[in-house]
């Protein structure tokens, strides 16, 4: 009897997964996009990720170099023998090498940095050090200096606040930041802000060293000798090839002269490791650092400035490079001209297993197994393209270059870009245009983590109430949605949303492999097998996940954009706008008054403080009217759709055509066409890299960075376009909502 009951739920609960609707489609077309997506899931494999990360990683693969090259052709090749129609797209941007890199202190105790990560026997790759690219921060301005030294813990706005009133000033010195607390080229951009001559950065054991377990080969953890290469470029500025902002770097591209490109750091800078940090940060005098910024080295760690002078010489070989992005298609079979775009890159800053590759090598098992039901009769109604960047690591260079080029064809064909990076092992991670969060939820149920044989929705919910505040758990269990996070920088996604205004994801897996290789020789396919998704099992759940995003949005009737999850999403922003508006108010009032009762002269240490607090100018009331109406306007027309979506389903098919093409387009209605303040590549009114966060995202860009900066009537001003541009998102869902509403008219008549 128990046993026919067991049968019976079993029955039920199959024929209920069965006849699972999925959003955007019709029953009958949702039953053929399961049935694709369970043959789908049958043939990936992990053991071809394997073998071509095995492939890539076997030489050091950074832009200009030969197995760059090499690597771009192999996953060309791939593509091709899957069936899809694909190209090396070429772009030639200004990429520098380093020439002459030098760091010595002087004085009594002389130390010359060595600058040089050493091999190890127990990572085959890591010798080949005629092949990798040295230690250094691309895009650093050459540079001859000689200054004393001075800490600045991050080296974030909010730390020279914490120098000034500790009396500490960095005019004329070389500055010495840890890694993290934000990216890493907003360091010397805020250090020659101040004044300063030339910047270090190292890595803190802290943070990824052996204060966070055994260093590698040991365990995964960044050895003492190892260094973060990077970037410093002003990406938030715009990201790209500095030299031709705005248009694709093709042989013929117009330039700019180098010194007329701002994107390029002032001074002169350079990663370090910690073992080579820790005789420039002993040689630092004066007050002992706050508490919050000490790190795990067995010193006292202080302010400085130094004693004893720094010597740090930097000279780069300002090059044009090939770039080679790899494009390859699958044409829609009815609707070609709508395209889906998935991408990865393929560059990495030495032998890249981590960072790129294990997100890429996803990619292209994703776009093998559709290949391969392509064979079998699968047709995708939108057209399906793959794309692998070159050039991301310097600054996201292949995959802007390649939207600029095609910016007007990718503005009215584009339905979304999805795109990962690297990949690990644990949680679902996913950001993206907050109109997709409803159908990513959909696809998180249906995708089963491989540790717990839960949904990969569950397990990112079980993590986030394990994590959460305990005043916080309650008002997180009536909610088991995942919250996509917004965009801000620090992958290709960045030029397909914030400049053309196309709906995009980023997606990747991780939370339980950790990452003290980043950036360095030691991101090897030995340290990947060792430490991290070594059965490339969670490289299968990302193909799973990215693949399902992939061809649900390439086969569905409707697209499915979901208005009323943005614009809760958008109303949360606007709250946090006006409450970071009155604590600034109310933090004013306060740090006056203490200056007027002179409480700050009583309380300090003439020794420490150099000169008094000046009053801050009073913070105002700014009018949020039209924005707070424009929110109600909006708040309307997406609960209309949102009740009327599963009309569309009914709509003949030139109908649905024109529906999809408003949905997908109304993104492109949150772009101001003069861009933000100061920086007018960015044109997304929504979601920017912050101006002083680099990878860290700012929701409302204008209005928040103007309040944090203080200038009110920028503040004001960008209310007022903020509420214009949310005014044409409605009028833009009003209008798919007219589709809609005037067939249902036609058919009730």
């Amino acid at each position: 009897m128990k046993q026919l009951g067991f049968v019976l739920i079993f029955t039920l609960m199959t024929g209920l997964l069965n006849a699972q609707e999925l959003m955007g489609f019709s029953e009958a077309n949702s039953a053929k996009q399961l049935d694709w997506e369970k043959q789908f899931d049958v043939q990936l494999n992990a053991k071809n990720q394997d073998e071509w990360m095995q492939f890539l990683s076997s030489h050091p693969h950074h832009v200009g170099s030969p197995q760059d090259k090499t690597n771009a052709e192999y996953i060309a090749n791939l593509f091709r023998s899957w069936g899809y129609q694909t190209e090396i797209a070429s772009y030639f941007p200004l990429f520098p090498t380093p020439k002459t890199r030098l760091l010595e202190l002087e004085g009594s105790k002389p130390f010359k940095a060595k600058l040089e990560e050493p091999t190890l026997k127990e990572d085959k790759t890591s010798g080949q050090k005629a092949e990798q690219l040295p230690t250094y921060n691309a895009y650093s301005a050459d540079g001859d200096v000689t200054a004393e030294l001075v800490f600045v813990n991050r080296g974030i706005p909010a730390d020279y606040d914490e120098l000034e009133r500790m009396g500490v000033d960095v005019k004329g010195k070389i500055v010495i930041a840890k890694y993290g607390g934000s990216w890493r080229g907003i360091k010397p951009k805020v250090a020659y802000e101040h004044g300063a001559i030339g910047c270090l950065i190292y890595s803190d054991p802290a943070d990824d060293g052996y204060a966070q377990g055994d260093v590698y080969p040991q365990g995964p953890f960044r050895p003492a000798q190892g260094a973060q290469r990077g970037s410093v470029m002003d990406m938030p500025v715009y990201p790209g090839d500095p030299l031709t902002p705005n248009v694709g770097a093709t042989k013929d591209a117009k330039r700019l002269d180098r010194k007329d490109a701002v994107t390029i750091m002032k001074i002169p800078v350079l990663p370090i490791s910690y073992e080579d940090a820790l005789p420039f940060l002993q040689s630092l005098q004066g007050q002992v650092v706050p508490q919050s910024w000490r790190g795990a080295l067995p010193i006292t760690y202080h302010v400085g400035p130094s004693k004893d002078k720094v010597h740090l010489k930097l000279e780069f070989n300002w090059d044009q490079k090939q770039l080679y992005d790899v494009i390859a298609r699958m044409p829609g079979s009815e609707v070609p001209d709508e395209w889906v775009i998935r991408g990865n890159h393929h560059d990495g800053w030495v032998n890249g297993a981590a960072d790129p590759l294990s997100g890429l090598v996803a990619e292209l098992e994703e776009a093998r197994v559709v290949g391969e039901l392509a064979k079998k009769g699968f047709r995708p109604r939108r057209t399906i393209i793959y794309c692998a960047w070159d050039g991301e690591e310097p600054a996201l260079l292949g995959s802007t270059e390649w939207a600029e080029d095609h910016q007007k064809e990718l503005t009215e064909k584009t339905v979304a870009y999805i795109n990962s990076d690297g990949n690990g092992r644990g949680f679902i991670g996913a950001s993206g245009s907050h109109t997709l969060e409803t159908f990513f939820n959909e696809i998180a149920d249906n995708v089963i983590d491989p540790e717990t044989g839960a949904s990969i929705k569950q397990r990112r919910y079980a993590r986030t109430i394990v994590q959460a505040e305990p005043s916080n758990r309650s008002k997180l269990l009536e909610d088991k949605n995942i919250k996509l996070g917004a965009l801000g920088s620090g992958s290709d996604y960045s030029p397909f949303l914030q400049h053309l205004g196309i709906a995009s994801m980023n997606l990747g897996f991780g939370g339980e492999d950790p990452g003290g290789e980043y950036h360095s020789i030691y991101d090897s396919y030995d340290l990947f097998k060792r430490f991290k998704d070594s059965g490339f099992v969670y490289g299968v759940v990302l193909s799973k996940t990215a693949g399902r995003v992939v061809m649900r949005l390439a086969n569905a009737d409707v697209l499915p954009f979901d208005f009323k999850t943005f614009y809760k999403t958008l109303s949360d922003y606007v709250t946090e706008v006006k409450t970071l508006l009155d604590n600034t108010r109310t933090e004013t009032d306060v740090q006056n008054k203490m200056i007027k009762e002179k409480l700050f002269d009583i309380a300090k240490d003439p020794k420490k403080i150099s000169r008094s607090p000046q009053l801050k100018e009073d913070v105002p009331y700014l009018n949020f009217s039209d924005l707070d109406n424009s929110l109600v306007n909006l708040k309307a027309a997406a609960e209309e759709f949102k009740k009327m979506y599963k009309d569309g389903l009914q709509l003949p098919v030139a109908k649905q055509n024109e529906l999809n093409d408003l949905l997908y387009k109304a993104e492109r209605s949150l772009l101001d066409p003069n861009g933000l303040p100061r920086r007018p590549w960015y044109k997304h009114e929504i979601y920017a890299p912050g101006y002083y966060t680099g990878y860290g995202v700012k929701t409302l860009p204008g209005i928040r960075e103007a309040i944090e900066q203080r200038n009110w009537k920028e503040a004001q001003q960008s209310t007022q376009i903020l509420a214009k541009t949310i005014d044409s998102y409605s009028q833009q869902v009003q209008q798919a909502i007219d589709v809609v509403k005037k067939n249902g008219e036609k058919r009730s008549f």
